[in-house]
């Protein structure tokens, strides 16, 4: 590899994705589809298993887990093994240093013959795709992919997130279909403050303005004291999903609280130098001057947060953004605050109709599951990581043993979603142990089998609780997925001047919000100079990049 193509790998992975130039020793050609290998005939069709006749061993390179005391030994690695007749070495990389190691992992030419749950990131797919080291699944799913052919009918947005220009699948798919945290960025309101003064819930802007006023000036805890928070949000990086802006901004335009881009009849454009925007702003700083939000809404962490919610003795905060109540209370703790603080919807704004933030695609991980070309097996490893999609294997590798960790629902268990459930969760996730893999591996959870699916048996159920009000709630506000900026692949060059353009841009529109907001910018002075710094950031370039992989991935 040329000097030239190591410095841009230096630069497009800077830092902990540091890449390094590749061994000699490969030998696999640019872009290799396997063509069936000397071993095909060990392997059973899709379908039968196992999934070799003859056992197999399979070199693999993953993640270490603190909640998986010994991979090697463990429940759901023996359970597989005897279901697919393959064997692993495992090489456990380190948790928190692992991108690191996949980097010296790479740059040494010693590949294992699979790498496991190490966020191999779109551009280093496409770099080492393209060198031959790593290897395109296209043409195996096709022949062996029983379970990942059926992903894609059920869920196309997967199989586009997943391929690269060219056709080519790099990385097989992690599918998390988590319902309620599709549907992230909801208002959490302190119930029992509402109740006390009357009040019904917001549906508009105005209506939450005035339920705001009210939690200062009507001292709603009863202790006589204005100690009272009427609305605070988090910081962006620590307490994302409690961002102020994102909630209250969806009443005027669409905010995804990330990279704040929409699709509109296949142009994408940014949201945060529209009217819309600056209006959005203004109310927020409306707010803030008026001491309805907290001066703390860009600085406090999620631990912050999470002590002002469950406050000692009295509650003192009225309205927070957030994920769940698990962000900033102690769910199933002796204040009960978990069941008080409640999402109420999306408020109308001046153009009628609110939206709540889709993370459609957040379902969907990639660079989970990465065959290299050190692979003497590619037909027996796609079957055997196709296997691990089935929903029993789901069971094994998130929970653990049946009959240990969960069990088949009996007859008269309802599901969250109020059908018959599938199955009963026996010990809770989250505990260290030796039975299942710690959500890694390769997934396929599905809201309908395995979150809805599980057998509610006590109340207050938290998942059916979170399932619930997101139905009710969030699910009619969502935007179509078409609207949604998909998951691109960035060609070397255009991801290194990306990766500068985003930074820029993104902490500046952030750094912007923060200072309209809290008054530091005054919003109808400076706006104009704001949309002009942005558009000297070279903002029309950074969108056409966006918009050529856009163009790219429907071309195919």
């Amino acid at each position: 590899m040329k000097k030239k193509a190591v410095q841009l790998l230096a630069v497009l992975c800077c830092g902990s994705l540091l890449l390094s130039a590749c061994s000699k020793n490969q030998a696999a050609p640019p872009s290799a589809e396997p063509k069936g290998s000397p071993n095909a005939a060990n392997v059973n069709p899709p379908g039968q298993f196992p999934v070799v006749k003859d056992k197999i061993t399979l070199k693999a390179a993953i993640r270490g887990s603190s909640l998986v005391e010994d991979l090697k030994t463990n429940g759901y690695t023996k359970w597989l093994e005897n279901k697919t007749n393959v064997h692993v070495e495992w090489t456990i990389l380190d948790e928190k240093s692992y991108q690191e190691q996949l980097n010296l992992l790479l740059a040494s030419g010693n590949l294992p013959d699979v790498l496991m749950n190490l966020d191999v990131s779109p551009e280093q797919q496409m770099i080492y795709g393209e060198q031959g080291m790593f290897v395109s699944f296209t043409d195996l799913i096709e022949k062996y992919g029983e379970n990942t052919k059926k992903i894609f009918k059920e869920m196309p947005e997967v199989k586009s997130a997943v391929t690269a220009p060219g056709n080519k699948i790099y990385s097989l798919p992690y599918i998390n279909e988590c319902y309620h945290c599709s549907l992230d960025y909801k208002m959490y309101v302190y119930k029992p403050w509402l109740d006390k003064l009357g009040l019904k819930e917001p549906a508009t802007l105005d209506e939450f303005y005035q339920m705001l006023k009210a939690f200062k000036e009507k001292d709603p805890n009863g202790n006589g004291k204005p100690d009272e928070i009427a609305l605070i949000g988090g910081e962006p990086k620590n307490a994302i999903k409690s961002q102020v802006d994102v909630f209250l901004m969806n009443s005027f335009i669409y905010d995804d609280g990330l990279k704040r881009m929409i699709v509109k009849d296949g142009k994408i454009d940014v949201v945060y130098n529209k009217p819309e925007w600056k209006e959005g702003l203004k109310y927020l700083n409306k707010l803030y001057k008026e001491g309805l939000l907290d001066r703390q809404s860009f600085t406090i962490d999620k631990d912050g947060l999470k002590k002002i919610a469950e406050n000692p003795d009295i509650a003192i905060a009225g309205a927070i953004p957030a994920h769940s109540p698990s962000d900033i209370t102690i769910v199933e703790g002796k204040s009960g605050r978990w069941l008080d603080y409640q999402p109420i919807a999306p408020l109308k704004g001046p153009n009628g109709a609110p939206k709540a933030t889709w993370l459609a695609y957040d379902k969907i991980r990639q660079g989970e599951f990465i065959m290299t070309s050190a692979n003497k097996y590619p037909e027996a490893t796609m079957r055997w990581a196709d296997a691990m999609y089935e929903f029993e294997a789901a069971l094994y590798s998130n929970f653990g043993i049946e009959g240990s960790s969960w069990e088949k629902a009996k007859p008269g268990d309802l599901g969250r979603d109020g059908n018959p459930a599938t199955y009963r969760l026996l010990i809770p996730f989250g505990r260290v142990q030796n039975e299942n893999w710690a959500q890694y591996g390769l997934n396929y959870r599905t809201d309908k089998d395995y979150y809805a699916g599980q057998a509610v048996l006590k109340q207050p159920d938290k998942e059916k609780m979170y399932y619930d009000i997101t139905k009710k709630n969030y699910e009619p506000y969502k935007p179509k997925i078409e609207e949604i900026v998909p998951p691109l692949f960035f060609p070397s060059n255009d991801a290194q001047q990306l990766a500068d353009l985003d930074k820029t841009i993104n902490d500046y529109v952030k750094s912007s919000i923060a200072r309209f907001v809290t008054g530091d910018a005054d919003i109808e002075k400076e706006w104009n100079n704001y949309v002009q710094t942005l558009d000297k950031m070279n903002l029309k370039t950074y969108i056409g990049i966006y918009q050529k992989a856009l163009d790219a991935k429907k071309g195919g």
